[in-house]
């Protein structure tokens, strides 16, 4: 890529950003829009400015349970899609309850944990954030575990390479880009599900937790603030996970 390219795909999404964020200001001030509706740019600005503290606060809280929960679902996800992609029966008994697991509404999960566990602890957030990341990434690396080509398979065996060469240098390999395919989704899933358990119960603490104090005391600005945290938070996931990526795929490469 060149530089003029480099800079084109950076420098293309900043001015369209401004460019929404000018459109907003100036929506809000023409037509009078009062804060309960949406407060303009400018204003939410300074109070994540000036409450940059408290934010970062709750913002860690909701990315620690986020991490756990993308850390334990992506490795239980991962192990159970090696089985269901080494056992056909295994996926085939498993399907009708994974299923089940994708569709699990967490308004409905949250209290329920809560009670479990108590509401002192953040053990139902976490556990939350693992069932959301668990669907992505078990789906993603069963596919790609099932992409290698038969011609591939063939030519490992013509060079007498044994079951475990096999897996490691073909099956593996192929199936690291839908394993990253699922994680970058997992990773905005997890933030969002511990962010929505927040709302239901657990620990005063978290984004989910402050946007709702925001808005009870009517701070309308505040709870924009700590939504703005939030997409932070998110975007800090993806990028990482996108980072990881990168990194790994560089290697193999390199390899």
């Amino acid at each position: 890529m060149t530089t003029a390219r480099r800079w084109t795909v950076v420098a293309a999404p900043i001015i369209f950003g401004v460019i929404v964020l000018l459109a907003w200001q100036g929506a809000v001030v023409a037509f009078d829009i009062k804060p309960f509706v949406i407060p303009d740019p400018l204003t939410i600005g300074q109070q994540f400015a000036s409450r940059n503290d408290v934010i970062v606060q709750a913002s860690l809280g909701t990315a620690r349970n986020a991490l756990i929960g993308l850390v334990v679902g992506t490795a239980i996800g991962t192990i159970w899609a090696m089985i269901a992609a080494a056992l056909r029966p295994m996926d085939e008994l498993s399907a009708p309850v994974l299923t089940a697991l994708a569709v699990v509404p967490i308004v409905a999960m949250a209290p329920v944990f809560y009670a479990m566990f108590g509401a002192s602890v953040e053990t139902g957030r976490q556990i939350i954030a693992a069932i959301a990341v668990f669907t992505p990434v078990y789906f993603n690396v069963l596919r790609g575990l099932r992409q290698v080509k038969p011609i591939h398979r063939d030519v490992m065996r013509a060079y007498a390479a044994s079951p475990r060469q096999l897996t490691w240098t073909v099956t593996f390999p192929g199936a690291v880009p839908y394993f990253f395919t699922g994680l970058r989704i997992a990773s905005s899933l997890a933030v969002i599900s511990a962010l929505v358990a927040e709302y239901f119960g657990g620990p005063v603490s978290g984004l989910g937790k402050a946007i709702t104090s925001a808005v009870s005391s009517s701070n309308y600005p505040l709870a924009w603030a700590f939504v703005l945290g939030a997409i932070l938070t998110g975007l800090a996931f993806y990028c990482l996970t996108y980072l990881l990526e990168v990194l790994v795929t560089s290697r193999m490469r390199a390899a």
